[in-house]
């Protein structure tokens, strides 16, 4: 009897909570910032996404993140730091956070980087990217049917931003073959005086909607101002631009931050390269604005569901190819580009009034 008793006291105490494993310590997952956190705009989006993890892995995972940090030097220097302080995985989103980003990786083998939006690779640093040109592309088709010149005020020339100019002004020459879309570059990310400034500029020189691929919602605002019409970027923004808004082409991080977050989890991480667009659920074309017609919103979704099915491509010949702003055919008719040419673009379509500095 006592000795039946005292294997069931030692069994009750090997299966007592108080000797079980104790949970594992939750991840700590860090986010640098290009910009100041706003309430819309590039870094909300992936701010919605890291809070995303949060929500999807409670108490398996410690975010935090560093906000309006340079890209250059202080990047490398906000990054190595973040590293140290035993983050071990680090998303860095901006483009000009690529090198700093891999410097610091050879440094920190065992710390786990994305880059966002970069498009360099190494053992311990995964690139990622969303298709923004698809959802540039069903905004122009919208924009085209109220609008016949657009504006468009952008950062840098790089293939990422040329090609959504592309994009903008293919679908708007879609449904309105007349459409022209007149660029301004800033030379820099987050800056809403000269966004603004460059959104007025161009509604001086007859801008009827305006697209931007920059940090703020300046032109937004602007174009709320001044009785004209614009399509939100990065995320919904009627909260500024009520009647202004012509539909938000939006990012959705949360998904793919997850996932990245689950594979440090269980150990199944590894480097690679993820170009995402409607198909995947990275970008989406929504929150269309009040002055939208029924019909135009009907539009825009039925060649958005054919996006996601694969039936729909932006960068295609169709049958009387593409031309340049220049006159050089860029797409042969019936032909379609393939992902490195489209990730090299540097060639404006024809209808973009501007040019790209090589």
């Amino acid at each position: 009897m006592y000795k039946n008793l005292a294997a069931a006291l030692a069994a009750a105490c090997f299966f007592s909570p108080a000797f079980s494993q104790p949970p594992a310590p939750p991840v700590k997952a860090a986010f640098v910032y290009v910009a100041p956190l706003t309430d819309a705009g590039w870094v909300r989006q992936h701010d919605q996404g890291r809070l995303a993890v949060e929500a999807a892995l409670p108490g398996q995972v410690k975010t935090t993140f560093v906000e309006n940090v340079a890209e250059g030097p202080d990047a490398e220097r906000v990054i190595r730091d973040l590293a140290m302080q035993g983050n071990q995985i680090i998303f860095t989103p901006s483009f000009g956070y690529m090198e700093p980003t891999l410097k610091v990786a050879q440094e920190f083998p065992g710390v786990k980087f994305e880059s966002v939006t970069g498009f360099k690779t190494a053992p311990n640093v995964a690139a990622s990217n969303a298709r923004y040109y698809e959802g540039r592309y069903l905004a122009g088709i919208a924009a085209g049917r109220m609008a016949t010149q657009a504006g468009y005020v952008a950062g840098f020339p790089i293939p990422e931003v040329i090609q959504g100019i592309n994009a903008f002004a293919l679908g708007m020459r879609s449904v309105n073959p007349k459409a022209t879309v007149r660029v301004v570059f800033l030379g820099e990310w987050f800056n809403p005086p000269r966004e603004r400034d460059a959104a007025l500029s161009l509604m001086n020189q007859g801008a009827e909607v305006l697209a931007f691929h920059t940090g703020s919602n300046a032109v937004m605002v602007a174009a709320q101002e001044r009785g004209k019409l614009a399509v939100a970027y990065h995320s919904d923004m009627r909260k500024v631009a009520p009647d202004a808004q012509v539909a938000a082409v939006t990012h959705q991080w949360g998904d793919y931050y997850t996932r990245r977050v689950k594979a440090v989890l269980d150990g199944s991480w590894k480097s690679g390269q993820v170009w995402g667009g409607v198909r995947e659920g990275m970008i989406r074309v929504d929150s269309f604005g009040s002055k939208v017609p029924a019909a135009v919103q009907a539009e825009v979704q039925k060649r958005q569901a054919e996006m996601a099915a694969g039936k729909l491509a932006v960068f295609t010949g169709g049958q009387h190819g593409v031309k340049d702003n220049e006159g050089k055919t860029v797409i042969a008719p019936g032909q379609s580009l393939q992902d490195e040419a489209i990730l090299g673009m540097n060639w404006f379509v024809d209808g973009v009034i501007g040019k790209i500095s090589r």
